[in-house]
């Protein structure tokens, strides 16, 4: 055994500990590697989920049989990607997306991909679309990943278009830690503790938190299911 343990707040650590487990559980392949590098030539910002938190999204869409996805927030399509992989023949996702070059790249990558049939990139701002949303078939998942200033809307939004027994996910809810401090001043961290402050009051899902760290640094996920 090391006589000296690495430090186990280390960045560089978390980063070595997802290397290792993506290489002993492959979780990307070549159109993923090629989506990843199309949005940095583009000068997309690296904010996507790691690879294999876009697995988990995927596995977490098998295991309740999801037929009809709502993501908020498409920006290259990477974590669209995972989630359209997952859906059985007729299924289908919706992507929400503000900005229009960011939803023009996303469909690129999505035909690389070979999904651009299962996904509609509606463009605009989320909160407008969401209520066009409304009387049409339920989802089975929603995964929320855009602005932060909206995410307790989001929920809301969420929630009222998902069946019972759907899943929910947020991501990016922990904001390195700030996320305990009330008087922080990112505008995205405050959304963030609004998103839980709503949550606290929710009665139509059973949600759990969860901190992570890896490549992408420190931070976590909710995770919840929609109550009938």
């Amino acid at each position: 055994m090391s006589q000296n343990p690495p430090d186990q707040t280390s960045p560089e650590l978390w980063a070595a500990v997802d290397a290792y487990m993506s290489a002993a559980l492959p979780d990307s392949d070549p159109a993923l590697a090629a989506v990843q590098a199309a949005n940095a030539a583009a000068g997309l910002p690296s904010i996507d989920v790691a690879p294999n938190q876009g697995k988990l999204l995927h596995i977490l869409a098998r295991l309740i049989g999801a037929r009809r996805i709502l993501e908020i927030g498409t920006l290259g399509g990477y974590s669209a990607i995972w989630l359209a992989r997952a859906l059985p023949p007729g299924g289908k996702l919706v992507s929400l997306e503000f900005q229009p070059r960011h939803a023009e790249i996303a469909q690129q990558n999505l035909e690389t991909a070979g999904v651009g049939d299962l996904v509609e990139i509606r463009v605009g701002p989320a909160l407008e679309t969401l209520p066009k949303l409304e009387g049409h078939e339920a989802f089975d998942f929603v995964f929320i990943d855009a602005d932060k200033e909206s995410n307790a809307a989001y929920l809301d939004w969420a929630i009222r278009l998902t069946r019972p027994g759907g899943l929910v996910v947020c991501d990016n809810v922990v904001r390195r830690g700030g996320v305990i401090d009330p008087d922080h001043p990112n505008t995205a961290t405050q959304g963030t503790r609004r998103f839980f402050e709503a949550l606290a009051k929710e009665k139509r899902l059973t949600a759990t938190g969860l901190q992570t760290v890896g490549v992408k640094g420190w931070d976590g996920l909710v995770i919840g299911i929609v109550e009938a």
